[in-house]
């Protein structure tokens, strides 16, 4: 799918499961998403912490991608979240800023409950997601 006017994607991830991540990163670009990726996006010599934290504020939505690795990961993905959290907190209640997209059958983290998540790793999952952000850009 393109669209002229691309939804813009944050990928929150632990770096373990960055080539899952990467696998992601690039099936969105193809179907028309705007996602960004630190491995993708940051040049050499940029600030990684402030461009990251720009990058969310900026981004329509934050798929958090979960798995057994994040959950019982510490550092800087922990932070991340966090960020990602007081950035939903700005938005109206009702609007879809976070999409958690579980990579295998791990446990919810506690502060990402409320929000429906998507199964990646399940027959369909991709195409789900696929059909939330399609929502997404036709109510830009």
């Amino acid at each position: 799918m393109k669209t002229s006017k691309p939804l813009h994607i944050f990928l929150a991830h632990a770096r373990d499961d960055e080539k899952r991540v990467l696998r992601l990163y690039h099936r969105l670009t193809r179907d028309g998403m705007d996602a960004w990726l630190d491995r993708e996006r940051l040049q050499p010599g940029q600030d990684w912490d402030h461009e990251i934290r720009t990058a969310i504020h900026c981004s329509d939505l934050v798929i958090v991608c979960l798995s057994n690795r994040y959950i019982h990961k510490r550092g800087y993905c922990q932070n991340e979240l966090r960020m990602v959290l007081e950035e939903a907190n700005l938005l109206p209640p009702y609007a879809t800023f976070i999409i958690p997209a579980r990579l295998d059958a791990c446990e919810m983290p506690e502060p990402l409950r409320r929000w429906q998540r998507v199964d990646l790793f399940r027959e369909g999952g991709y195409q789900r997601l696929m059909g939330v952000l399609r929502e997404q850009v036709e109510s830009k």
